[in-house]
């Protein structure tokens, strides 16, 4: 059973700096696409920033030269980092990964930044 594990969330001041980490575990095939998305209350579930296993990104327009996406294929793990973060980023981050064409979701996790 595929498994996703996100870490790295948490409260930062307008300004600063997270790194999201999400490692994929359980997988019997390789995994395809991977990404980032996030949520906020009343608000429907949002792409964050994707990444192939090629190598190949793209972002929400909102975050665009904010956020990096990267993955290490040999540990099935993805990051997001973000940088000069906004009160309007504060959010539910949920990790994403495309296996067999199936998407697989993590748990989420909370990042909050304040003003």
């Amino acid at each position: 059973q595929v498994q996703l594990v996100e870490s790295g969330g948490g409260l930062v001041q307008a300004g600063g700096s997270l790194r999201l980490s999400c490692a994929a575990s359980g997988n019997r095939f390789s995994i395809n696409r991977m990404g980032w998305y996030r949520q906020a209350p009343g608000n429907e579930r949002e792409l964050v920033a994707a990444i192939t296993d090629s190598g190949s990104t793209n972002y929400a327009d909102s975050v665009k030269g904010r956020f990096t996406i990267s993955r290490d294929n040999a540990k099935n793990t993805v990051y997001l980092q973000m940088n000069s973060l906004k009160p309007e980023d504060t959010s539910v981050y949920y990790c994403s990964a495309r296996i067999a064409s199936i998407r697989h979701w993590g748990q989420g996790t909370q990042v909050t930044v304040s003003s």
